[in-house]
């Protein structure tokens, strides 16, 4: 199997995409990456958008795209674009169209760019499934071409690029009856369209894959690059979103999850971030994403490449198959050793719960903390109440403390554990309810030890083959993993694919540290290294480390544990792999959009934050709303004024709800399935 999709999975290489022109600011080649938002002002508005569009390049848009659902808006755009350079503004404007092809050939003559949904430019949505043969598709894809081919030879004529945006939530029917809800189907759905516009010789063209599932988006984009080099089509430019991302900390975790994965491997030219706030606050958020990656190359310290063993080599790929369900087949710089295009957990022995079944857990690491109290272990998710003399654990608990040298004087709350340095374990007796974290060099010396679990630091170069060969053979051994490159994840993801072609079947732990970073920065770097990991599978928990921080007081150091311990559990919902909250799937709103997103995205979750693991999705309007759904359990659109639809999946349960029972009706269909639990208000902590 191919499973190239990048220029190297060792070297920060940026893909070189082909260059696309957008007004003056071109895009791809080797321009730098671009920072793009849209208005959410109502199209029809036209000194709003002008004043909305002014704060967005204010906060960093290079691109700004304004919705035009019908004709109307689509005139309206000229108007927009006049004010605009009136006023010596002269970013490039997009055009966002769905449905409505007439307004798109009237929007290709007036602005820079336009997006077309490759999933209902020609189609009408009805959820059905229907059989093709090659015959029939082939017809069906003829009436696309024939729908489709006025747009493209305007944007040809007046020199008007296109980005043909899939989204997950907005498949047609005939591609999901062919494909299914995959990233294979969201793939071929933008490839239909790309194909056409080849026919045509116009290649102005820029490509996206989003969706709200982190894991569906970043395979569907590693896959259209993989597809478009195996069909020998042009590399076109990648445009990169998660859609639908939701609101502050958890919408900026998915986006980092879903868009840092993919900068990791030098994927992307040109990012959005959608969040359910003002559009002027997502260009910062962009911009630090991107940023990071602008030295990375100078900065980072060399990989040592995949290399395929002579054990390997020897081994026929029959065998292979049987000995290691993680192995895919031989390895390069660019061939990933793991299937990118879908997930598979790594398989792992279980070591206590970590590894095997279980979810991967959290260590909060309390290390440099002087003279721990009852009341300290708030900052790790357990809550002490001195009036009932117990702990309280809240969804986002701990899984594990890491004390260092200085082990707990007093005993842990059910559910929390401890981790002790190595001589810290020894001077204290060898306590059982201790678990010992060891220096490779004292793994190697093969001391006294734990007799269920034992943790060993561990880094690429020291995963040598002694090092492995007693990994393999230690039952008890969970491997904490860490690098201080700078091209962080790249390089912890090499250590597993070492693990990996060696058959080492430990848990692993990924531990990252931040010593000198904002707590913005932090968030998003985080978010990408540890992110970027899991969705390919790898990794059995998470622990997040300030030890080169300089010193601070107490209060300050909790504020910093509870922050990461709270990132901790947010990485892991971002990436699918531990569910301890309610997920919002909230579109960031648009001139389409049919009530206060941020309003309505604040009250339902001041209602629902305690539902932990359901999955509510909460749209503007009908664009992405039954599509999206696929991915919730519950859903609110908007589909109309003051009227909302509630959905149960992709079904649609009611429709037209006042908006003002619709919460209400909501929580009645949770209940009625049985996933309705009242709110239960933890006892506040007091010190003891």
């Amino acid at each position: 199997m191919n499973t190239t999709y990048c220029p190297s999975l060792t070297e920060y290489k940026r893909r070189l995409s082909r260059e696309v022109k957008i007004g003056d600011l071109p895009m791809g080649g080797l321009n730098p990456i671009r920072v793009q938002s849209m208005t959410t002002v109502d199209t029809m508005d036209t000194l709003g958008s002008v004043e909305q569009t002014l704060r967005m390049v204010e906060a960093g848009c290079e691109y700004v795209r304004i919705t035009a659902p019908s004709v109307k808006e689509a005139q309206n755009l000229l108007e927009i674009k006049k004010e605009l350079r009136k006023r010596g503004c002269t970013v490039p404007l997009i055009a966002d169209i769905h449905f409505t092809p007439n307004a798109a050939e009237l929007a290709a003559r007036i602005v820079e760019k336009v997006r077309v949904n490759p999933g209902n430019y020609a189609d009408k949505k009805k959820f059905d499934l229907i059989e093709y043969t090659d015959a029939s598709y082939a017809a069906e894809v003829d009436r696309i071409r024939e729908r489709f081919r006025p747009l493209v030879q305007i944007c040809k004529q007046y020199g008007t690029a296109m980005r043909i945006g899939t989204n997950h939530g907005s498949l047609s029917d005939r591609i999901l009856s062919r494909y299914g809800d995959t990233p294979l189907g969201m793939v071929e759905s933008a490839l239909e369209f790309l194909r056409l516009c080849e026919e045509e010789n116009y290649y102005n063209v820029v490509l996206s894959m989003k969706a709200s599932n982190t894991q569906v988006m970043v395979q569907a984009y590693r896959l259209l690059v993989q597809k478009l080099d195996a069909e020998g089509l042009q590399p076109y430019p990648l445009h990169l979103g998660v859609t639908e991302a939701g609101e502050a900390e958890d919408g900026r975790i998915k986006s980092a999850v879903g868009i840092g994965t993919l900068l990791e491997d030098g994927l992307g030219d040109t990012v959005r971030v959608s969040l359910t706030e003002a559009p002027e606050a997502e260009a910062p958020v962009a911009k630090a994403l991107i940023d990071r990656y602008t030295h990375r190359a100078e900065q980072a310290d060399p990989i040592p490449d995949l290399a395929v063993s002579s054990e390997l080599l020897a081994d026929s790929s029959e065998q292979n198959e049987a000995d290691s369900p993680n192995r895919n087949e031989a390895n390069s710089s660019k061939n990933s050793p793991i299937n990118p295009f879908q997930y598979h957990r790594r398989v792992t022995r279980e070591v206590l719960n970590f590894g095997g079944l279980n979810v991967p857990r959290v260590v909060v690491d309390f290390s440099r903390l002087p003279g721990l109290e009852y009341a300290d272990l708030r900052a790790a998710g357990h809550l002490y109440s001195a009036f009932l003399d117990k702990f309280q654990m809240s969804d986002l608990g701990a899984d594990y403390l890491y004390s260092g040298q200085r082990p707990v004087p007093f005993m842990l709350p059910n559910g929390l554990r401890e981790l002790v340095d190595y001589s810290a374990w020894l001077d204290a007796g060898q306590r059982p309810e201790h678990y010992p974290v060891l220096t490779q060099d004292e793994y190697a010396a093969a001391g006294a030890r734990h007799p269920t679990l034992n943790f060993v630091f561990q880094n690429l170069a020291s995963l040598t083959p002694p090092t492995l060969a007693q990994l393999r053979q230690d039952a008890t051994a969970v491997i904490i993993l860490y690098t201080d490159n700078a091209h962080a994840m790249p390089e912890i993801r090499r250590a597993f694919f070492e693990l990996l072609n060696h058959d080492v079947p430990n848990p692993v732990v990924v531990n990252r540290q931040y010593p000198a970073l904002t707590p913005e920065q932090t968030q998003l770097y985080a978010a990408t290294d540890v992110g970027g990991l899991l969705l390919d599978g790898l990794g059995d928990g998470v622990v997040l480390s300030t030890e080169l921080l300089p010193e601070r007081p107490k209060a300050e150091w909790l504020t910093v544990l509870d922050q990461l311990n709270q990132l901790s559990f947010g990485i892991l919902q971002a990436a699918r792999t531990r569910m301890s909250k309610t997920e919002y799937i909230s579109c960031p709103s648009c001139g389409r959009t049919l009530f206060d997103l941020q309003e309505t995205t604040a009250m339902i979750r001041q209602r629902t934050d305690h539902l932990k693991g359901v999955k509510i999705g909460i749209m503007g309007c009908i664009v992405n709303g039954p599509g999206e759904m696929a991915d919730a359990d519950y859903g609110y659109v908007g589909v109309g004024k003051g009227k909302i639809a509630l959905y149960r999946g992709q079904e649609v349960i009611k429709k037209s709800v006042p908006e003002a029972q619709a919460v209400d009706q909501l929580i009645d269909l949770m209940r009625e399935d049985g996933r309705w639990v009242e709110k239960e208000f933890l006892e506040e902590p007091v010190a003891g």
